[in-house]
């Protein structure tokens, strides 16, 4: 999964560096770019070639979103493709295993920052240190949630999909500081400890997110849904998620 990653982000740069590249609007209306494209042939021939015998959920092929299964491997080949037309960096390469309903393994690579975040075979979250190579490791530093400050809370919201009800439950917190940023990054950012907090009040689907909730898993944090702070699911009709929030332990949850 890390090599699939280095080998998609590769080629996802390779389009962002170019003079232009094409942009196309699917049926629900979100931008796709031959980025998105390119990026999914690569990872899913490779997923299919190395485990066969697992179910493949992937944004770019409509025909993998009618399964019904709680076990499986699930893709966004380029989660923040607004980000990625826009050139600002902010976008990545997810891959993710869940079984029983839980993401257990998952990887986030952001080529355009040189970041890039994964689970080890023992559950546990690191981040490696660049340059990558995809034949050997490099040096891996573990990651850890904070232990948060009810009183002075670091939030982490969306670039692209900032809005008033995002805006009115963070206003339930005591926030000593805001931060933004674009895809599953902001998973990775509760992981690491740079923000405790990541509300999300707008449409997502399990492709935006697996990957990032098994690296937080990993580092000690939760992702729960927003109306009842259950544990987020996988496997649901249709590989849609419910508003949610991530979060690193300790952090007194408001309601809605």
């Amino acid at each position: 999964m890390r090599r699939l990653a280095l080998e998609a982000g590769d080629r996802i740069m390779e389009i962002y560096e170019a003079d232009n590249f094409d942009v196309k609007v699917k049926s629900d209306a979100s931008p796709v770019t031959e980025a998105d494209e390119a990026a999914d042939a690569i990872i899913s021939a490779g997923l299919r070639a190395a485990f066969p015998d697992v179910a493949l959920v992937t944004e770019e092929q409509a025909a993998s979103h009618g399964q019904s299964v709680d076990t499986f491997l699930i893709v966004d080949p380029l989660d923040g493709t607004k980000e990625f037309i826009n050139r600002r960096g902010d976008f990545t390469v997810n891959i993710a295993f869940v079984e029983n309903g839980t993401p257990t393994r998952g990887v986030v690579y952001a080529p355009a920052k040189g970041r890039m975040f994964y689970t080890l075979a023992d559950g546990t979250a690191v981040e490696e240190d660049g340059p990558f190579d995809k034949a050997t490791l490099g040096q891996q530093r573990t990651i850890r949630v904070t232990n948060p400050d009810n009183d002075a809370l670091m939030v982490v919201a969306s670039k692209s999909h900032r809005d008033q009800a995002t805006d009115d439950y963070i206003g339930k917190y005591a926030v000593k500081d805001m931060t933004s940023a674009g895809s599953s990054l902001k998973f990775c950012l509760v992981a690491t400890g740079e923000a405790d907090l990541y509300p999300r009040v707008g449409r997502t689907m399990e492709w935006d997110t697996a990957a990032g909730h098994a690296v937080l898993s990993g580092a000690g944090g939760h992702v729960v849904r927003f109306d009842d702070h259950t544990p987020l699911r996988y496997g649901k009709d249709g590989f849609a998620n419910p508003f949610f929030i991530a979060h690193a332990p300790g952090i007194d949850l408001k309601k809605a």
